[in-house]
């Protein structure tokens, strides 16, 4: 069981740590790859304030197909290349955008969303997908949540087998 109650008291950077040493709890706990990567989406959802989305869209036959997420309804495939999470995949590069409407092309899955940063899950140079999250706030993401939600994404790929998803 995770005990969220730790968090009412941190920092913005003390909560990314901590939402970084309950994923690897989970990770250490659990092997199946779905129940993992669900629970990190609702790790993250927890742990950051001011989302209105977090997930995991997966590669699957040249397009980004949706996987476990917190948050409403979502796209249910999205083409590489498209969008802010096409974009990361295409480009394998991690994209934070301020304001997504000044975002070529981006799709709009939640007219509420505002902001928008994207993780590529890239492994020995391939692509597998990508980590994407939404926010109503513009401007609402940082260098600092780039920083360890890039290691959050180092410590599943340590423990996910993405080609059996």
């Amino acid at each position: 069981m995770f005990k969220m109650e730790p968090i009412l008291d941190m920092n913005q950077e003390e909560r990314l740590k901590y939402m970084n040493f309950l994923l690897k709890s989970q990770l250490s706990s659990e092997k199946d790859n779905l129940a993992n990567i669900s629970n990190a989406a609702a790790i993250i959802d927890a742990c950051i304030e001011g989302l209105n989305w977090v997930g995991f869209y997966i590669l699957r036959g040249g397009e980004l197909v949706l996987g476990p997420f917190q948050g409403l309804p979502a796209c249910n495939r999205i083409k590489v290349g498209k969008g802010v999470c096409g974009t990361a995949v295409k480009t394998k590069e991690i994209q934070l955008v301020s304001d997504v409407h000044l975002f070529p092309g981006h799709i709009a899955c939640d007219p509420a969303s505002n902001s928008e940063l994207v993780i590529p899950i890239i492994r020995d140079g391939k692509v597998y997908g990508v980590l994407d999250l939404d926010s109503p706030k513009k401007g609402r993401f940082s260098d600092l949540e780039r920083k360890y939600l890039t290691e959050f994404i180092d410590i599943l790929n340590k423990h996910i087998d993405w080609d059996k998803l």
